[in-house]
């Protein structure tokens, strides 16, 4: 396969994240209908048509390039290029009428994400980058904080509601928590890793996490001057850490993510 131009991904990714979270804006107070809801989790038939928004735009510029999505998958996802889509990431906010949710779109070349879109439509918030280039929220070039002192940053955790994750989470909770300004349980993966390359968060946890959820994500905090820190985790997951690049060692991030 020919190499892709990131700036024409780039594009593209930004036409279908806007037009996605246009929907996801003009829906937000009308009743909205459920496919399936479990213990912990809401899904939409919002994030399948979004979802099915933002490929139809990406394929009439890249019709050759696979989808892994949070919605489903379509072509050969183990392909040299991939988009990676999460239409909604914070589907339980957003159904629950709280204005923390965003469209996360990567393009991905063997496994890295090369390209990485992360839009707020309540904020009409924009984060964008490139392989090599800086993070960009609206165009502005931003970077991570350079806070170093635990007891001066915000720090955001997540968590699967697994009886085994809670039990290896919740000590490293109580134990940041005391350690930390603040903690913050945000429920958007994208818009926390866009806050830490913004330099509102100082770094965000996960112990078991999707890919979709990260892919953008990553991208934007490792150009933004961050590190992004990930490890297996059972079922095709991830356990992850995103932070300024000051904070590993002081967090124990390797103790919390085995």
């Amino acid at each position: 396969m020919k190499p892709v131009s990131t700036k024409s991904a780039l594009a593209a990714a930004v036409k279908a994240a806007r037009a996605a979270g246009k929907v996801m804006h003009v829906n937000w107070h009308k009743p909205k209908r459920v496919n399936s809801a479990e213990a912990h989790d809401i899904k939409l038939e919002l994030d399948v048509r979004c979802q099915a928004l933002i490929e139809r735009i990406l394929a009439a510029g890249f019709p050759q390039i696979p989808v892994l999505g949070e919605e489903g998958s379509t072509g050969d996802t183990t392909a040299e290029y991939r988009w990676v889509i999460d239409p909604i990431d914070g589907t339980v906010n957003y159904f629950y009428g709280m204005p923390h949710a965003a469209v996360s779109i990567a393009l991905q070349h063997r496994g890295k994400s090369v390209v990485g879109v992360i839009y707020d439509p309540f904020t009409d918030e924009l984060w964008t980058t490139t392989k090599g280039e800086p993070t960009r929220l609206n165009g502005k070039i931003i970077r991570v904080s350079d806070r170093s002192q635990i007891n001066d940053c915000v720090i955001a955790m997540g968590f699967s509601k697994s009886k085994e994750n809670l039990k290896k989470s919740l000590p490293h909770l109580i134990r940041i928590s005391k350690q930390c300004k603040k903690i913050r349980i945000m429920g958007s993966a994208a818009l926390e890793l866009a806050y830490v390359a913004s330099g509102r968060l100082d770094a965000y946890i996960e112990r078991t996490i999707n890919l979709w959820d990260v892919a953008a994500g990553q991208l934007l905090v490792d150009n933004a001057g961050g590190e992004f820190y990930s490890a297996p985790a059972p079922n095709g997951k991830m356990r992850m850490c995103a932070d300024n690049g000051k904070l590993r060692k002081k967090l124990q991030i390797a103790s919390l993510l085995k």
